[in-house]
């Protein structure tokens, strides 16, 4: 995406200072995604939302997050990294805070868009400046900290939404943002490594993003209806349709633009495709816990937000332990002997809850499964980049790290619509529709398994085959 700097160049002195700076940067975009599933039930008891307001909380971030984030990498090309790091920091500051005074539905889901916009500027050209300021091993060290800030926020986040939603109120996990946010604009800027500007003018696909995500929010609408109009009903069946022909408008624009959003070509290769398929899977499964977990917890199970962010915090472990043991392992045995087990101690982790619900097999249940799905992460990314060239692995980690953020996007509309009723602002709901959405999970991890055992190539991956960092 940018050309190195020249060998003889010594390294800039700033560049582990500006990595701590980032780090925490990035910290805040993936902190936000679990951060509001614990106070889920304390916003939409404090704003009166309904089951399908509530959702749009959680879709809405990683709808603009995923679906700008390739607009964000091309426009880190055109402006330059310093530049959409510094205007991204800024919008999602100024979201942040806007989503704490909110005081209905429609500013906090319109503050967390613009978040997620926010996030999809800062995101890409963050990294991008950690890929360029480090050179050798050194740069196998910077990214190595970048892909353990995910799990690390994830985990985190749990326990920051239960201490804050606890304590001072549910706005204070958009509040928490806004000095971090202002103290990374005041240092950013004398910390950022000096860089060449960019030599190559990229074109900006914005119809491009715009299609893909308007598509993407169509199709969710229509997923979210199915609660309350069912799966038949026009109300349900006319936007889906309508996404599907916005996703063939925006395949056809990739198709003849000539410098596209995205390279659709390469989801004519089984191991991108297949990769991307996984990561779609394993993050609708994990986001979507964490929606129905949180819910249960805090209705049915009568635990308050701390508690729920204390018993959140094995779910969040579990994710890392398994990345960790499925990234030694996958070298040896390969993707595939790595994938199909992971989805499977999903589904067995799913299970669980689904056929007795009550926090003790709640929490077991969901730990369970996301060891699994931290393996399955690792499956993911290295079956999509095991085979790629060197210079095809920026655009294959781009569409993996879409696909992870519309992953969520996508699955916790889908369980909230077959949760139904028993999701409820304010007040505690029975567990009989939360049931039927972990069941439905637990089907959607064994499905995945058998479709990853006829799709994931076998073998071990390619020696020095590139790895995914996610956003």
């Amino acid at each position: 995406m940018h050309p190195h700097a020249p060998a003889h160049e010594p390294p800039d002195p700033r560049r582990w200072r500006a990595l701590a700076l980032l780090g925490a940067a990035q910290f805040m975009l993936i902190l936000d995604v679990t951060v509001v599933a614990i106070a889920l039930p304390d916003i939409g008891a404090g704003l009166a939302l309904d089951r399908t307001q509530l959702t749009w909380v959680v879709t809405a971030y990683t709808l603009m997050f995923g679906g700008l984030m390739p607009l964000g990498g091309r426009a880190t090309d055109l402006f330059g990294a310093r530049r959409l790091l510094l205007v991204g920091l800024t919008v999602f500051t100024a979201a942040s805070l806007t989503a704490g005074l909110a005081g209905g539905a429609a500013v906090l889901i319109g503050a967390r868009m613009l978040q997620g916009a926010g996030a999809a500027l800062l995101s890409p050209a963050a990294l991008s400046v950690v890929a360029t300021a480090f050179h050798g091993p050194e740069r196998n060290r910077a990214l190595g900290v970048w892909a353990a800030i995910g799990g690390t926020g994830s985990a985190v986040g749990v326990l920051v939404g239960g201490l804050l939603t606890a304590g001072p109120g549910w706005e204070w996990i958009f509040y928490v943002n806004v000095p971090i946010g202002l103290v990374l604009l005041a240092l950013l800027p004398g910390a950022l490594p000096v860089t060449a500007r960019p030599t190559r003018r990229a074109t900006l696909d914005v119809p491009g993003a715009l299609l893909v995500t308007a598509a993407t929010a169509t199709t969710i609408y229509g997923l979210t209806n199915a609660g309350d109009d069912g799966w038949g009903a026009p109300a349900t069946l006319v936007p889906l349709a309508a996404g599907l022909a916005l996703y063939a408008a925006f395949a056809a624009l990739q198709r003849r633009s000539a410098a596209p959003l995205m390279d659709l070509t390469l989801l004519t290769r089984r191991p991108v495709l297949t990769g991307a398929f996984l990561m779609l899977v394993a993050t609708a499964l994990l986001i979507s816990s964490f929606f129905l977990g949180s819910f249960y917890l805090q209705g049915p199970g009568g635990h308050g937000p701390l508690a729920t962010g204390l018993l959140f915090l094995p779910v969040a472990a579990g994710t890392a332990l398994g990345a960790h043991l499925g990234g030694r392992a996958i070298g040896g045995v390969g993707p595939r002997l790595v994938a199909v087990p992971a989805l499977l101690t999903a589904a067995v982790g799913l299970a669980i809850p689904a056929a007795d619900t009550g926090t003790g097999t709640l929490s077991l249940g969901l730990s369970v499964a996301s060891a699994g799905l931290g393996a399955g992460f690792v499956a993911a990314t290295t079956t999509a980049l095991a085979h790629v060239s060197p210079g095809e692995a920026g655009l294959t980690s781009g569409l993996v790290n879409t696909c992870h953020e519309f992953g969520g996007a996508i699955g916790v509309p889908v369980v909230s619509s077959i949760a139904g009723s028993s999701i409820a602002a304010g007040h505690l709901a029975g567990p009989g529709g939360l049931t039927d959405a972990l069941a439905f999970l637990a089907v959607s991890a064994a499905a995945g398994a058998v479709a990853a055992l006829f799709l994931v190539p076998a073998g071990r991956p390619p020696a020095g085959a590139p790895t995914a960092h996610l956003h």
